[in-house]
Order: C-alpha cells, then structure tokens, then sequence
C-alpha cells in the first residue's frame, strides 16, 4: 500500500461508512460463537493502522502484527504494547497460541505471493476448533485504480476462498460476499473509471459527506442484519468467510497471558 493511503486509512477508519459496515458483518459472524463468551485470545494478522483490533477488543485480549513500519506505527498509538511488525508469511507465535485470528484484506496483497503459505500459519498458531474469520476483495475483473494504490496481487470468488480454506485444513462455516445492496453503484464507478483518465485520483477511502457516510453505512447495517439472520449474498465486492481450525478441539485454558512469549510487541 503506498505511504499515503496509511495516512488516509489511519485519519478515517473509525468513522468510514466502509470500514464501520465490514466491523458490523464481522460483529454478525463473530456474536453468534463469541458475545456471550469474552476473554478470547485474538491475532489480528495484518493489523492495519489498528481500527479493526480496537474493534475485536470486545471478544478479548488482541495482539496486532503488520509488515508495514507505517501501519504499525499508527496502529500501536491505538494498541500500545499489543502491536508488533511481522509477515502473515512467518508468524513470530508458537502453535495454538489463539482462539481467534482475524485477516482483513491482507492476503490478496502483493507482498503476500503464497496464500497456502500464509494459511498454514494461521492454522499453526490457531488451537484445536478455534476460528478463523477472512475478508478478501472480490472479482478480478472489477480492478479499480484503488487496486493499484493498494498493491493488489489479485481479486476472489467465494468459491476460490472456500477452496483455498478447505485445502489449508479448516472447515469453512460460513461464506458470503459483502457490500452487495451497493455493488451496482460501485460497479458502474469502477466501470466508468475505464473511460476517464487517471490525473492521481483522490484515495477511495477518503470520508465522505456526514450525509452520504450516513446513509451509505445504513445500507451497510441493512447488510449485517442479513447476514447475522443466517443469510449470504451471492455477489458484491468483498468476500468473508468463517473457518474453523479442523484439528481436534481441547478445552481452552482458563487464564490468559499478556500476549505470547514469542514475539515482542510494543
């Protein structure tokens, strides 16, 4: 991701109508296995600039790890001390470390060339049963000039996504595409961005409008409500999906550390 984007995404992401409707679909897949039991231990891999992982502080104890200097360091002024730099591709964490790992669009990255890779870390360092929750842009052919600004590798179905769960060892619970009441809007934006020129096109995580953040995260609402009634959609712009590690389960332990031995975080 170019330096600038961090800047952007670190200024808005808590209060973006994109970013505060995705936390809302994972909040429908999370609640169902998680609201009634805090106190998780939880990898956000891929951490970002922080907003997701201040986020799944309702499930328990988070620890942060991103390849970015930039991104850690805006994300440690939101997680002081549970923050650390590492790749998805060598997680600094000994196994089944966690009951819970979260990646956001990290894994379609070009800095991330083997999902299998990053996968069987993931499954590595999660414990027997625990889960596993994914987000990943959807469809190749809507590349867009916020691709080039993130460094997109590629773009997914849902069926590549359970697919490559399902051959890394875990059993996909759940599996949905996301921003779809929207997806004709953001399709014909993408479509229209094919016959104009690019002169440095703004960030598309630039926020909005108060109105327009407003009610663009209503129809984002509408979505999670869907979703955590037990509902997919068949298309949209991200794809999300709920594994769980298919290893056999044992009781997790009653206390838990600061954050693993293994890795320093700062």
């Amino acid at each position: 991701m170019e330096t600038s984007e961090y800047t952007t995404l670190a200024s808005v992401e808590l209060r973006h109508w994109w970013h505060r409707g995705m936390r809302a679909i994972s909040a429908a897949l999370l609640d169902p296995q998680y609201a009634r039991w805090p106190g998780l231990r939880i990898l956000d891999a891929g951490c970002g600039t922080g907003g997701d992982g201040v986020f799944l502080g309702r499930y328990g104890q988070v620890i942060g790890v991103d390849y970015s200097a930039e991104a850690t360091a805006w994300a440690r002024q939101r997680m002081p001390g549970r923050v650390g730099r590492a790749s998805v591709l060598a997680l600094p964490f000994a196994d089944d470390s966690f009951d819970l790992v979260t990646s956001y669009d990290v894994l379609y990255h070009q800095g991330v060339p083997d999902e299998a890779t990053a996968l069987a870390e993931v499954r590595r360092v999660l414990r027997p049963g625990a889960r596993f929750l994914l987000r990943l842009p959807a469809y190749n052919w809507l590349r867009s000039r916020h691709d080039r600004q993130v460094h997109t590798r590629r773009r997914y179905t849902a069926g590549q996504v359970r697919a490559m769960l399902t051959d890394a060892g875990f059993a996909v619970e759940r599996c949905t595409y996301g921003l779809s009441l929207l997806f004709p809007l953001s399709l014909a934006t993408r479509l229209l961005e094919r016959f104009t020129p690019d002169r440095g096109a703004a960030s598309a995580m630039a926020l909005p409008t108060a109105p327009i953040n407003e009610a663009l995260h209503s129809v984002m609402a509408l979505e999670a409500a869907w979703i955590a009634a037990g509902r997919s959609f068949p298309f949209g712009l991200s794809v999300i999906a709920l594994a769980r590690n298919a290893k056999p389960f044992t009781a997790r332990p009653k206390t838990l550390a600061a954050h693993p031995p293994s890795v320093e975080v700062s």
